[in-house]
């Protein structure tokens, strides 16, 4: 078998250094304007970090929102921390890149969803490197493109 190009990891890899940048302008300048972010993510990751009464209400995946109040978000190249506040109660959360699921920006009609296929008889050593072993989709939501108006060239041409 030979060699091939593997474009759903390398996508992938493109859309988490993306997430990464974006993350790490906030934790430099704040969040700009109306921007929020809903961020879903695999909490049964192993690299995931949360206090076990979030882990235990969310065994599968959880969705956090970055908008009003968080604190301490600190970006690395695997993922990032951040404290944000459940119920009045603040926790402190690392999430890794690798552990998203979808990340979208309501105030600019973008996201992005990261597919993962079922890994059926993949042993632990495979899963840790899911980069190397994984094919995933990406599917990338924006807001639709209008259809462009037709301009008739006659009215400019010489006569």
């Amino acid at each position: 078998m030979g060699r091939t190009i593997d474009y759903g990891n390398l996508m992938h890899d493109a859309m988490r250094s993306l997430i990464r940048k974006v993350l790490q302008d906030i934790a430099d300048n704040g969040l700009p304007g109306a921007h929020h972010f809903f961020i879903t993510f695999d909490t049964s990751h192993p690299d995931a970090e949360l206090a076990d009464w979030l882990s235990d209400r969310y065994p599968d995946e959880m969705t956090v929102v970055i908008q009003h109040w968080f604190d301490g978000l600190q970006v690395t190249d695997d993922g990032f921390f951040i404290t944000l506040n459940f119920g009045e109660a603040p926790e402190p959360l690392y999430i890794p890149y690798d552990a998203i699921r979808t990340f979208v920006d309501p105030s600019v009609e973008f996201g992005l969803r990261f597919e993962q296929q079922e890994d059926g008889d993949k042993s632990a050593d495979d899963a840790e490197d899911l980069t190397q072993t994984e094919e995933s989709e990406l599917e990338v939501e924006e807001e639709p493109v209008k259809a462009a108006e037709i301009v008739s060239l006659d009215s400019f041409r010489k006569t």
